[in-house]
């Protein structure tokens, strides 16, 4: 609670509760919409308008224009004054002592206030710190002008700068400076762009008139000026982009600029030309991009007949989305019919599986919902023989908001998840939906494929966010598809090189699962005829080489038995990355070599227990951790809070990191895989019963209680990670010099952990053991429902 702002909510509900319209707000001390409104309603009723409402709208702005510009020694009238005041206190801002009227005090506040929006305070001494019209609008928002938690300090200077530049023109308004990118932010973005281009009537809009501008605008290397600086502000807000460190704030289109705009092109799937083009631009500015750019996939509600198919292929598709099921209550007969799979494959298209029971608000959305879906959704796949493995999106069709995804969204794909689990995990499951929607569900159910629907792009879960990282198809246009005298509706559809693809088969007997334990097989089997003693360990080397046999691996662990490596060669083996294969519990691809060499690790120096290290450890979490570490430093300047950061960014399936989602995979099954084989077990064998004999269904509690035991061990084991060693005193000088080495590749420097403020550093390490209880806690929900079944 804040005493001031308690006094302003005090204050306004005595002075205007009586007022027609007027809306009281909470007496708590705590800033918020609530009390915006009061104070803007109050505001309307000084200026003469009745009733008052919760709003800021143009009567209320012409009222204010009216009064003229506010500063030093302002006396028309004294309770427009103290709202001013009110407001700053609420905003941060010392509005005044004891409310004596417009003086020194509250100049000094608004001065603060107009540099922190980017703007100039107005003068020296008490002739600046005017309040004018759209400083007083933008004084009654919840607008933050000094950078928010997570918030990053190049949208920072970006938002300053927009407001700065151009908070006179008629149609600007001031926006927030808090270093997030956000809907207001992107439609200021454009507006500005407007402005630059002389497109009439700047409104923000991605309309006609500033597609045919950007289409005279393209950046390329060398271009100059407030344009070529916007184009860079719109790659900035479009970070991260895979690939790449970033690109900064600048009026000059460098050869730096170009290699960030080819990363951002193919992960964009765009030709990676690294110019500033017209696809480029709408890329970077709304969800559609350029709606008619080529497109390769597509779909519809409609079958697909034999004559479509073909007609859909000649058109240059390769794939098409179709319905398993209509809920009962439909009418739009949209679910694949007898036969018509095979018509889609016999064209040479692929197909991808698509879930929607009405799921067009939010009560269609529950975790009960999604777990009857999902076994629906199973059904359905068998019955039309989907392969196993197969990415079934499911859809979220409307514009979810943030506290909606919290409260019903990310609870319905847990569902999901935890039905098709149930049924054997036979299938993945994707999301369809917003930008937003995709990049919650993945990382907060851990959905491993996003479906966006792009063409949405009023979405406010399209405005204002990047691609997720995990993207395999975005949708952006709707149109009437002719096939000849046959004419159906069909929506483009954008794919991501090496994403999901659908399927062009049903009813195969293998999967990338069965195919890497066949390969495993191969090898463990030369391994026998080689040494049959050390048949385990031979085949988790040659399953780790050559990646993980370079001198850094071999001084800290060991080399690999080179008469066998030859031996596998000459058996033409391929090497692992070539059987790399999907999860079958969380959908994502598993590296098979840095599976193997965690595995490795721990078969040769063992696992530590709860805080206690081991060398083994560094070739699993320990390493990952310590590079995770890296990049926190790396950022810290702007991402402070190292608990939200390990939380926000650690093993998630979206986010582009040195720690994701598979890395904790692979290392838990190889932390497993290597302690089994190091008391003797068959690497096969523990293989087999970790991926088909439901053993992936258990790891994450079996990794916590074999590796930590408790919470407490484990954050305590998470900060020995980053400040502690092995207790051998020869693994200590291995495990200390490959821990600067790693940190120092993704900070760019060495930052020891030990100068850390410890309760910082326990926060991050916290960051982790948190993240693990919450994998742990999604894998006890599903086990309960696996049993319930």
């Amino acid at each position: 609670m804040d005493e001031k702002v308690l006094e302003a909510q005090e204050w306004v509900n005595a002075t205007y509760g009586g007022v027609a319209g007027y809306q009281r707000c909470p007496e708590d001390g705590r800033t918020g919409w609530n009390t915006m409104w009061s104070l803007t309603m109050g505001l309307q009723h000084e200026l003469g308008i009745s009733p008052v409402v919760a709003n800021f709208g143009p009567g209320t702005l012409s009222g204010v224009r009216a009064l003229g510009d506010i500063g030093f020694g302002w006396d028309q009238n004294s309770n427009i004054v103290r709202i001013i005041q009110h407001a700053l206190f609420c905003k941060g801002y010392w509005g005044a002592n004891g409310y004596g009227g417009y003086g020194a005090v509250t100049t000094e506040a608004v001065k603060e206030m107009r540099r922190d929006m980017g703007l100039p305070d107005g003068g020296s001494g008490t002739t600046g710190g005017q309040v004018t019209p759209k400083i007083f609008k933008a004084l009654l928002t919840m607008d933050a002008y000094i950078i928010l938690g997570g918030g990053r300090e190049e949208v920072l200077e970006i938002q300053r700068w927009l407001n700065g530049r151009y908070w006179t023109k008629p149609n600007y308004f001031i926006g927030p400076c808090d270093g997030h990118f956000s809907r207001d932010v992107q439609q200021a973005l454009v507006k500005a762009l407007q402005y630059e281009m002389g497109v009439p009537g700047p409104n923000g809009n991605f309309g006609p008139g500033t597609k045919a501008a950007l289409r005279q605008h393209p950046q390329h290397v060398g271009s100059s000026g407030p344009v070529t600086q916007l184009f860079h502000a719109a790659c900035i807000f479009n970070e991260p982009v895979p690939g790449t460190s970033g690109v900064g704030f600048r009026d000059e289109y460098t050869s730096a600029t170009a290699e960030f705009i080819r990363a951002f092109q193919t992960f964009s799937a765009l030709p990676d030309t690294g110019d500033g083009d017209f696809a480029t631009w709408a890329q970077l500015l709304v969800s559609t991009g350029d709606p008619d750019r080529p497109a390769d996939a597509c779909d519809t509600r409609f079958t697909i007949t034999p004559s479509r198919a073909q007609a859909l292929y000649q058109a240059g598709y390769r794939a098409v989305g179709r319905y398993l099921d209509e809920h009962p209550s439909g009418t739009l007969d949209k679910e694949i019919k007898p036969g018509e799979l095979q018509a889609i494959f016999d064209a040479g298209l692929r197909c991808f599986p698509i879930w929607q029971y009405n799921a067009r608000q939010l009560e269609d959305f529950t975790y009960s919902s999604g777990y009857q879906h999902g076994l629906k959704a199973h059904a359905r796949g068998e019955h039309y023989g989907f392969n196993s493995g197969t990415v079934v999106y499911f859809a979220v069709d409307y514009d979810a908001t943030d506290p909606e995804i919290s409260s019903n969204i990310v609870p319905y794909f847990h569902g999901v998840r935890g039905a098709l689990n149930s049924q054997g995990s036979k299938y993945i499951p994707g999301v369809y939906g917003s930008r937003n929607v995709c990049a919650r569900a993945s990382a907060e159910a851990y959905v491993s494929h996003s479906f966006v629907s792009g063409m949405s792009w009023g979405f406010s879960g399209n405005l204002g966010f990047p691609l997720p990282l995990n993207w395999s198809f975005n949708q952006i246009k709707e149109f009437e598809f002719h096939n000849g005298d046959d004419v159906f509706d069909l929506d483009r559809v954008v794919h991501r090189p090496g994403a999901d693809f659908g399927v062009n088969s049903i009813n195969r007997g293998t999967t990338t699962v069965d195919e890497f334990l066949t390969y495993l097989e191969q090898v463990h089997n030369l391994a026998v005829g080689y040494d049959s003693s050390r048949a385990s360990k031979l085949t988790l080397e040659w399953l780790r080489y050559p990646k993980y046999n370079d001198f850094e691996w071999r001084n800290i662990f060991e080399g690999v038995d080179e008469g066998f490596i030859a031996e596998c060669r000459n058996a033409g083996l391929e090497y692992a990355p070539k059987y790399d294969y999907q999860d079958p519990s969380f959908g994502v691809a598993i590296s098979v070599d840095h599976l193997c060499a965690t595995a490795n690790a721990y078969l040769l120096k063992g696992s530590g227990d709860r805080a206690g290290l081991s060398l083994g450890d560094l070739g699993g979490w320990c390493g990952d951790l310590i590079t995770f570490y890296g990049e926190w430093v790396r950022d810290e300047p702007t991402n402070k809070d190292g608990y939200k950061y390990a939380m926000d960014r650690l093993a998630k399936p979206n986010v582009a990191t040195t720690f994701m989602l598979n890395d904790l995979i692979e290392d838990m099954d190889g932390h497993h895989i290597g302690m089994a084989v190091r008391d003797g077990a068959n690497v096969v064998t523990e293989f087999r019963n970790l991926l088909t004999g439901g053993g992936h269904l258990s790891r994450v509690n079996r990794f916590f209680s074999s590796r930590y035991g408790t919470m407490t061990d484990t954050n305590n084991a998470a900060v020995a990670c980053l400040t502690g060693a092995p207790a051998n005193p020869v693994d200590a000088a291995k495990y200390a010099a490959a821990r600067e080495v790693l940190v120092e590749r993704q900070s760019g420097e060495w930052i020891d952990p030990t100068s850390i403020t410890p309760s910082d550093l326990r926060a991050f390490c916290k960051g982790y053991a948190d993240t693990l209880n919450t994998l742990r806690g999604l894998e006890d929900r599903r086990l309960r429902a696996l049993k319930e079944d």
